[in-house]
């Protein structure tokens, strides 16, 4: 028996917006079931369990990144923030909340559906065992082994290259802002230390990229943080 489509919960209290999403994910051959203010948001996904959650910040009865935090206390569902705030701050506080990713209206269809297939394998990924290798283009990582190849040659990479590479493959499509990453990976103190993540992110491109100048597998998210290619 066939599993069911994946069940999308669009959190929007616009209804062009949600008759566009609806039109959109339908004709995709998603499930969508909508939410037109944040206490509609808390009933549906506490009870038809959604895969993923696209929630507009701007909602009647409360702002989406007080629902995000919500949610995430209980729930590991895919959160794709779609809102028409599109400051870098806005984004960061709610990628720091728990939020998956972040849409700013408008946007188009197809890269809609991209990042809705983004956080569903990401999800698939986290709820199973951890794999322990991961292939990126030239980037070949054996997490098991600690082994890190570019192209077939194994590269050295310090503790804290190597301690920031694993998180982002872990996480890989997903963005991580800075402080997550500053958090992770050199400790709760150096929160705010931004330039050391610039740093080590300039070191391991130049490790890792065929063309640190223009890097294909660390991308950057301007102000946000950093996403790692997932394929």
């Amino acid at each position: 028996m066939n599993a069911p489509p994946p069940l999308v919960l669009v959190v929007e209290d616009e209804p062009p917006m949600r008759k566009f999403l609806r039109a959109a994910l339908t004709a995709q051959g998603y499930r969508v079931l909508e939410a037109e203010s944040a206490k509609g948001a808390i009933i549906a996904a506490t009870t038809h369990n959604p895969e993923v959650i696209l929630l507009d910040l701007g909602l009647p009865d409360g702002d989406g990144l007080d629902l995000a935090r919500q949610i995430r206390e209980w729930s590991g569902v895919p959160i794709i923030v779609i809102s028409a705030r599109g400051r870098e701050d806005d984004k960061v506080a709610a990628l720091d909340l728990g939020a998956d990713d972040y849409l700013t209206k408008p946007f188009g269809v197809s890269e809609l559906l991209a990042r809705i297939r983004v956080a569903l394998r990401h999800a698939v990924q986290s709820a199973s065992p951890e794999a322990s290798v991961l292939d990126v283009g030239p980037l070949h990582l054996d997490m098991a082994r600690r082994a890190v190849l570019v192209a077939g040659e194994e590269v050295h990479l310090t503790p804290i290259e190597y301690r920031l590479l694993t998180l982002l493959a872990r996480n890989a499509g997903k963005v991580l802002t800075h402080r997550q990453l500053l958090t992770e990976v050199w400790g709760p103190s150096y929160a705010g230390e931004t330039h050391y993540l610039r740093v080590f992110m300039a070191q391991l491109r130049r490790k890792v990229e065929p063309d640190p100048a223009r890097p294909r597998i660390f991308l950057t998210e301007p102000g946000v943080g950093y996403r790692m290619r997932d394929s």
